[in-house]
Order: structure tokens, then C-alpha cells, then sequence
């Protein structure tokens, strides 16, 4: 029996499913696309150079006036401090705080009872003293007859030598006595002086006109009084007429200042008064605070006389002093913030040898020297920053001057800060926006 074979039947696919396997190839293949253009457009953009947005201002000459601006009190010029000269009792203090005195007024009395019993004891050991010299100098008197007579006895023979010898020591020891006698009594009355001396330090004068700019006792308090240090200080007088301002000014700053600069002041209880003046003391010796420490400061004390005082300045008050140390006119300048600083670093090879490569990081960082730093501003030409190493003047609030590196016109750069300090390089593009600051400060753009 023969085996019967089924012949195998191709069917065909049915037009549905074939379309459906083309879709999915193609959104493969249209996904894969954009990721590409995606990688691509990012990386394109990537490379695309980022503008700095910058602000700018036209390089024009300008007056500058230099300052050094320095904080410090207003005082009296002319200041008296009352001090006791002897320790005692304030009986009277005819003058409060505020009020005006005379020169030569009565100002302090002391209780002087202590001192009356000193100048009887004083007057009393003097007129014993005197008393003694003239019974000294009447017994000189009998002395001197003496010897006369025994001269003339030893003449004649009559008297031996020590009669006459006893007689001269007599004279001689009187003499004696009397000079001793003669000391004693200038003594005493030298210590009579001192006395008195001491007596009339208590009562003090005024040694000046001026007003009583503070009291620190009252009646009936004791106060102390010293020969060689300086007693209990009772009062201040001070003349309010002629007032000054005295200010720190730092190590750095006070080289630039003269005598007779121009100073501009600012008292804070008048703060819509801008009072002048001019410089006529500078300290030469330094006055140091927190000596020996990381904030150890050295100023020097600068005095300025304030010249159109028409108002009534009480000493203590605080002050702000701008002292113009240098003026020039029609100079180049820049606004302050635009100058900057950069610092370049020259690097020195570490070598091949194996010591040098075993170096430490400090010893690597020593390799390292600075170069010293360079001033420099940047100015905007075509849409490109260009840097420009400079060297500066003086200097105001707001401008500085420019000696050399720049031309009037040329449009420097002038904000912002992390631009300057930072973001901008030579050859880096930018973007000039004038309009930033306006905005925000509120200005409009008419102006």
C-alpha cells in the first residue's frame, strides 16, 4: 500500500499585518533620527560662544579731588582740667555745668581749717627761734668785751694765754651758735612759705574765659591732692568759641595729608550742615590699639580747625572729616570699578629628578612666584572686549585717574562687577546693556 503525500500549501500574508511591521520599522527609524539631531543640536549649542552682558561708559577727562575721610569728636581747641592741688573738703563750687566764667573768677574753695593750726605751730617755732638768736647775740656782745679786756691784760702781761684762748672760744662758739640759729630760722620760714603756698591752692581761678564743659564733684565732697601726679580733676573749661575736630587717620592715609588741606565736615546733629575747615596739627607719634594681635591698628591723631562755626558745637560730639589731599583738573579717569586686578603666576618645572618629585605640595606651591599684580581695564570694541593694562592716579568716590593705557572716547567697561572681576577676557564677546541700571533704579528712559 502506497504512502500518500499532502503537498505543502504556501498561504499568503495578508496585506493588513505587512503594513503594520512598516510603521514600526519606520518610527524606529524616525525616533533614532531625532535623538541623533538632538545630540547634534546640543552639542552644536554647547559650542556656541556665550555673550557677557556688560555696561559701559565713554572715558572723558574730569576734575578730581583725592580724600581721605576719617571719623573722630569734636573738641574745644583751648581745654582747661581743674585739678586739686591739695587734698580737702569742696566748700564752694560757684559754677555749674553749662554756665559761663570769667578769666580770674573764683571757680573751687577748699576747707582750709587743716592749715590753721600748721601756721601757728609755724609762727610760734619761728618767734622761739628769734627770741634765742638775741639772747645769743647779747651774750656775743659780752663775749667780744671780754676778749678786748683780756687783750689788753695779756698786753701788759697781766693775763695768761689761756685766759685769752678761753675767751676767743667763748666769742668763736657764740658765733657759731647765732649762724646755726640764723639757719634754723630761715628753715622755718621757708616751711611758713610752703604753708601758705599750700593755703592758697585752695582757692582755684578760672585761667581762661570759657564755659564749664563738666563738673565731677559736688559741695562737700573730699577731693584728692598730689605734689607730683595730677589731683582729683573737679571741673573741665572749655572756650566753645574756637572748636576742632580731632580725628584717627590710619598709617596708609596720614602720609598724604598736609598741613593746611581743606577738610569738609560732617556732624552728625547737624546732618543737613557741611561745615569747612583745614588741617593744622598732625600727631607724630602713633596711637595703638590691641597691640601685638592680629587687630592691633596704628592711626594718628589729626586736628582740624572748623572755621565757619555758626551753630553751637558741644565737645564729644561724632564727626565724618573728608580732607582733600590732591586736586587735578581735566584728567582722564574711569569710573573705579572699572580698573581691576589680575595676577599671573609664573611656574617654575618640578624637574625630572626624583627628589623633586618626592617634593611636598608646599614645596610645590614655593615653586610657584608670584608675579607682581597688574591693573587693568576692559573696553568694548566691535562687540569684543579688549584688555588694557594701565596705570592709575588719584582717585575720588567715584572715578579714578588713568596716567597711561587708554584714550579719551574709548568705551570701557563699567559693570558688572562679576563680569569685570571674573567673566571677561581679551577677544571675549559681549553684550552691551546701558539700560540695566536705569531700570533699576527707577529711571526712565528719556533720561
Amino acid at each position: 500500500m502506497s504512502e500518500t503525500t499532502t503537498p505543502v500549501i504556501n498561504k499568503p500574508i495578508p496585506p493588513k499585518k505587512k503594513k503594520k511591521k512598516s510603521k514600526k520599522k519606520l518610527f524606529w527609524i524616525i525616533s533614532i533620527l531625532l535623538v541623533v539631531l538632538i545630540v547634534v543640536a546640543v552639542i552644536l549649542s554647547g559650542r556656541k560662544e556665550e555673550l557677557v552682558t556688560v555696561q559701559t561708559e565713554k572715558i572723558v577727562k574730569r576734575n578730581i579731588t583725592q580724600l581721605v575721610t576719617a571719623t573722630g569728636k569734636i573738641q574745644s581747641e583751648t581745654e582747661v582740667n581743674i585739678s586739686a592741688e591739695v587734698s580737702g573738703e569742696l566748700v564752694s563750687l560757684p559754677f555749674k555745668e553749662g554756665e559761663q566764667v570769667k578769666k580770674g573768677a573764683l571757680i573751687v574753695k577748699i576747707k582750709q581749717d587743716a592749715f590753721s593750726p600748721q601756721l601757728q605751730q609755724q609762727n610760734a617755732a619761728i618767734a622761739v627761734a628769734e627770741s634765742n638768736l638775741k639772747v645769743q647775740q647779747v651774750a656775743l656782745q659780752k663775749y667780744e668785751l671780754e676778749l678786748t679786756r683780756i687783750k689788753e691784760l695779756s698786753a701788759k702781761g697781766l693775763a695768761t694765754q689761756s685766759d685769752l684762748d678761753n675767751a676767743q672760744n667763748n666769742v668763736d662758739q657764740t658765733l657759731a651758735q647765732i649762724n646755726a640759729n640764723m639757719a634754723q630760722i630761715n628753715q622755718q620760714r621757708t616751711g611758713l612759705s610752703s604753708i601758705r603756698y599750700d593755703l592758697s591752692k585752695t582757692t582755684i581761678y578760672s585761667p581762661i574765659d570759657g564755659t564749664v564743659t563738666q563738673l565731677n564733684n559736688e559741695t562737700g565732697e573730699k577731693v584728692l591732692g598730689t605734689i607730683s601726679n595730677q589731683g582729683s580733676n573737679i571741673m573741665t573749661i572749655s572756650d566753645l568759641s574756637k572748636m576742632e575736630c580731632q580725628v584717627e587717620v590710619g598709617e596708609t592715609d596720614v602720609a598724604f595729608i598736609n598741613i593746611g588741606d581743606t577738610a569738609r565736615i560732617e556732624i552728625d546733629a547737624f546732618p543737613d550742615k557741611i561745615f569747612t575747615g583745614y588741617v593744622y596739627e598732625i600727631a607724630n607719634t602713633a596711637q595703638t590699639t590691641s597691640q601685638g594681635t592680629q587687630e592691633e591698628v596704628v592711626n594718628f591723631i589729626v586736628k582740624v580747625r572748623i572755621i565757619d562755626n555758626n551753630v553751637e558745637l558741644r565737645p564729644g560730639m561724632s564727626c565724618t572729616v573728608d580732607i582733600e589731599v590732591e586736586k587735578k583738573s581735566d584728567v582722564l579717569s574711569v569710573p573705579i570699578q572699572s580698573v581691576t586686578v589680575r595676577e599671573e603666576m609664573k611656574n617654575f618645572g618640578m624637574g625630572e629628578d626624583s627628589e623633586m618629585e618626592n617634593l611636598s605640595r608646599e614645596s610645590e606651591n614655593k615653586q610657584k612666584q608670584k608675579v607682581k599684580p597688574k591693573e587693568i581695564i576692559f573696553y568694548v570694541d566691535n562687540g569684543v572686549a579688549k584688555k588694557e593694562e594701565v596705570k592709575t592716579g588719584i582717585s575720588d568716590d567715584s572715578y579714578i585717574e588713568i596716567l597711561e593705557g587708554v584714550t579719551e572716547g574709548q568705551e570701557v567697561v563699567k559693570g558688572s562687577f562679576k563680569a569685570i572681576n571674573k567673566d571677561l577676557d581679551d577677544g571675549k564677546k559681549v553684550k552691551v546693556d546701558n539700560e540695566i541700571k536705569k531700570k533699576k533704579f527707577g529711571e526712565s528712559d528719556d533720561n
